[in-house]
């Protein structure tokens, strides 16, 4: 699935759905790096989508980037909350709890 993402990437497709799932596909590869980097395009076309939100602070705190992975989990709150996404609110608030733990 990554590849075919790929291919329509390099084809020119840009969107956010696309961003999506290849920011998906490199975040369970482990490839955090090129995970962020789709991520933060995909919320660049659509700050709403918090599923994005989401995903963008866990490759981030992948990253070792904990003040990034903290604003994009902020951020993604806001939108889950503009949009009614209470699981995705709750899922971002409980990843903030443990980054102030580990703090």
């Amino acid at each position: 699935m990554l590849e075919s993402l790929e291919k329509m990437h390099a084809k020119g497709v840009d969107n956010s759905l696309l961003r999506f799932g290849l920011g998906k596909g490199y975040l369970d590869l482990k490839d955090n790096a090129k995970a962020a980097e789709h991520l933060a395009k995909c919320v660049e076309f659509d700050p709403k989508y918090s599923a994005a939100w989401k995903l963008l602070g866990k490759a981030q705190q992948g990253l070792g980037d904990n003040a990034a992975a903290r604003l994009a989990w902020e951020k993604g709150i806001e939108a889950a909350q503009a949009h009614g996404d209470k699981q995705a609110e709750k899922e971002m608030t409980v990843f903030l709890k443990k980054l102030d733990r580990q703090a």
